[in-house]
């Protein structure tokens, strides 16, 4: 357990040669990260990038089988199959957005009731994040990386091939559960093998594959629909899916590295084969935690109010994704006279639009972070990741208007798509600033906050599919999308507030004192 009193240093907190060996995280959870110190670098001899300009945070071990010393290639092939398996859970979901009709058709249901099935799993990609990060914490991240990339392929197949609506919503409720293995924990693995000043970059890839899923689902099955059986649409997902499968088996392994206790490693001491299936791990039992305190951990970072207070936040900004993504279809044919393939080439603009949301990220990011370290001497606080929402904003409530005038008053549908590009450029911005966040808040809870992020993410979306139809339908679009411009604005006054007393709200909730990171 990590022992902020022992390691608390009087004074600056930083720079005292005579107190033992410094935790750069937990000092930067309550002090600020301290990123540029020649002092403090020559004081305690810290290991810094190559220029000599960033202290490494956290500081690496000297062992080749550090996640943090891997070689960049390495890292950088583990990171895109995790991007590459996030992306699946919302691809799969939005995917049975387009089959409902051709479904509906062979079961003799009403689209409706087979929306059903896709309500179970947009509820189970969220439900089952904390679940992940706790059985990580107790049996490490490899083997249930493995087993639940595993049960998606199972289910995934089980999904194109089921016979009847029970059996079909059966099996998406539990590809829900199962598929969302990296976006519920995808944070560990960022945190495991990059630094503090690399996080947000990477976030922005991660994040990236996550906020273009939903729509490229739509895309392709629209294309699908329209000239095979819907089967196909599902029968694609599972592919991918087991393509997913494949390359974690051969080039994920352990990230986890323990730097605090001295233990032995993990790495030299079993095949490899043994870390992916849990043995070796449970045996060794190289992750300290109980099954209790594993259980535990995923509550505790819950009421720690600034994780709450961002997740909270980001329900109500992601909502209307998932709202106008799996109705927008309803509105389009009617407005525009749209057919599938209509449909599907107009899913092209939120694709344009995240890729282009997170080529923008890739540097405002790391400006934002820049700017802010030159002008506080050398040190960050977790409250500036939150500016980047401020870039968004002008962004995402233009775009939901302009989205709302245009359908309701049939616009030429190049405004519409303009609108709702502007939204999904945005959101993209939002969300990689809330992850880094969270992370940054509490670095040893890297698991746990982003499952509570994602769970906020997919509730909200849970909630609004209920009702989005019936809503415009009462009101028209343009009541509609105000509404939601109006929650989003007060989501934005919320992190306005969290910018000024989150710092303050971190010191009084206290560290998250997790046995492992």
């Amino acid at each position: 357990m990590r022992n902020d009193k022992e390691e608390h240093v009087p004074g600056d907190g930083f720079s005292d040669p005579g107190k033992p060996r410094l935790d750069l995280e937990a000092l930067g959870e309550r002090e600020g990260y301290v990123l540029n110190d020649t002092t403090l670098v020559h004081d305690r001899g810290l290991k810094t990038t190559p220029d000599g300009q960033t202290i490494l945070i956290p500081q690496p071990s000297d062992s080749p089988n550090d996640p943090l010393n891997w070689t960049p290639f390495r890292k950088h092939l583990i990171l895109i199959i995790i991007s590459c398996t996030a992306f699946l859970p919302d691809y799969g979901s939005a995917t049975g957005a387009v089959t409902l009709v051709p479904q509906g058709e062979e079961w003799n249901l009403d689209p409706n009731v087979v929306n059903h099935s896709q309500v179970g799993n947009v509820f189970m990609l969220g439900a089952a994040g904390p679940i992940i990060v706790a059985l990580s914490a107790y049996f490490g991240r490899f083997p249930v990386l493995f087993w639940w990339a595993l049960l998606a392929v199972a289910t995934a197949i089980w999904c194109a091939g089921a016979q009847s609506f029970e059996s079909f919503m059966a099996a998406r409720i539990l590809n829900g559960f199962f598929s969302t293995v990296t976006q519920g924990g995808g944070l560990m693995f960022i945190k495991d093998m990059f630094f503090l000043h690399e996080h947000a970059r990477k976030i922005n890839i991660w994040s990236g594959f996550i906020i273009l899923s939903p729509y490229m689902g739509p895309l392709l099955g629209s294309f699908i629909v329209n000239t095979q059986i819907w089967q196909w649409a599902f029968g694609l997902y599972a592919i991918e899916t087991g393509l997913c499968l494949i390359a974690i088996m051969i080039f994920v392994d352990e990230t986890y590295y323990d730097r605090r206790t001295g233990q032995s490693e993990l790495v030299p001491n079993g095949p490899r084969w043994q870390r992916m299936l849990g043995i070796q791990q449970y045996h060794s039992r190289y992750l300290q935690n109980t099954f209790r305190e594993a259980a535990m951990r995923p509550i505790t970072i819950i009421c720690k109010p600034v994780v709450f207070i961002a997740a909270f936040s980001y329900l109500l900004m992601f909502a209307w994704v998932v709202g106008i993504n799996t109705t927008l279809s309803i509105f389009l044919a009617p407005v525009y006279g749209f057919g599938a393939k209509a449909v599907g080439f107009f899913y092209f603009t939120p694709v344009v639009a995240a890729i282009l949301g997170e080529v923008a990220g890739h540097w405002l990011h790391d400006l934002i972070a820049k700017i802010y370290t030159a002008r506080h001497s050398g040190r960050f606080e977790p409250e500036a990741r939150l500016y980047a929402i401020w870039f968004a904003m002008p962004f995402m409530i233009p775009g939901l208007i302009l989205m709302g005038f245009a359908l309701e008053r049939e616009y030429h549908y190049m405004l519409s798509a303009l609108g709702w590009g502007l939204y999904v450029f945005g959101i993209m911005i939002v969300t990689v600033a809330i992850n880094s966040y969270v992370l940054d808040s509490y670095p040893e809870a890297s698991g746990e906050v982003a499952s509570w992020v994602n769970f906020g993410r997919t509730t909200g979306g849970f909630i609004v599919s209920y009702f989005m139809v019936e809503w415009a339908e009462k009101e028209g679009t343009i009541r509609q999308m105000g509404t939601m411009c109006g929650i989003v604005g007060a989501a934005f006054f919320i992190i306005l507030a969290l910018q000024y007393y989150g710092k303050t709200l971190r010191i009084w909730a206290g560290p998250a004192r997790f046995k492992t990171a």
